[in-house]
């Protein structure tokens, strides 16, 4: 009936803590872990643990040494089952609305759960992605707009305090990029969309604040809906045109 309880080694402890540090992202790609005498003081443990944890995490893949010392979370975590999203994205026309209707799904969880389960620590995390973002609509800078707009929404998916959830949306991170650089390139062809956008940004932040969870949701849901749809149009508008122009060079051909 009963089972052995096998004593457990120093290292696996320090092993799993590691694990669980990156597996939450205090631990993020390509960081740099403390000297080996450093964690053992953290852990209060000798270094031949530290040493013999790091081995093991090294042989799982999720860390990595590099030249001149050091030893780094691995940075192809979470990236390499989405590269062929990436490239079915820059490739076909139409593919980032399905970016769009995922986003859609997953941020209004994320921006609902932040709400409900974020702390101190998240809510200041987000308050300095916020700002950063702001700071960005200033300089009129697409690609550092795009990483800051999903740079936010990172920190809102951390936030969550839902490991799936976090890892998803950091997996996608490149992906999300190159979308809000698609849909910035669209949207503020419209000059009036960027007040709106800004402003959608801003509810949602202030939503998750003020640990209001069904405005986040709302928020977060409006927002994707806008863009959505914003989207949509221009497209239309696009067809419009390409067929307009076609008939005008159908007319002149039979005219000539």
């Amino acid at each position: 009936m009963y089972q052995e309880i096998k004593p457990r080694r120093v290292a696996d402890e320090i092993m799993e803590q590691l694990q669980r540090m990156i597996l939450d992202g205090m631990l993020k790609t390509g960081q740099r872990l403390p000297p080996e005498r450093e964690l053992a003081e953290q852990f209060g443990v000798s270094r031949p643990s530290v040493r013999e944890a790091i081995q093991k995490l090294a042989a799982k893949g999720l860390l990595t040494s590099r030249q001149g010392g050091g030893n780094y979370v691995a940075e192809q975590l979470g990236n390499s089952f989405y590269d062929p999203l990436i490239t079915l994205l820059e490739q076909q026309q139409g593919v980032h609305f399905d970016l769009l209707e995922f986003r859609h799904t997953i941020e209004t969880a994320t921006a609902f759960y932040a709400a409900q389960r974020g702390t101190d620590a998240d809510r200041e995390n987000i308050t300095r992605a916020y700002d950063r973002l702001m700071a960005t609509y200033q300089e009129q800078d697409q690609a550092k707009e795009a990483a800051a707009d999903a740079a936010f929404h990172l920190a809102i998916a951390e936030a969550a305090h839902n490991v799936v959830f976090y890892h998803t949306m950091k997996g996608l991170f490149d992906l999300l990029k190159r979308n809000v650089i698609t849909n910035l390139g669209g949207l503020y062809t419209r000059h009036e969309t960027r007040d709106k956008i800004m402003a959608q940004h801003e509810k949602i932040y202030q939503a998750i604040m003020a640990r209001d969870e069904a405005a986040a949701r709302s928020a977060s849901s409006n927002h994707m809906r806008f863009v959505e749809d914003t989207l949509m149009e221009l497209e239309e508008e696009k067809r419009r045109q390409a067929r307009a122009e076609l008939r005008l060079k159908l007319l002149v051909n039979d005219e000539g």
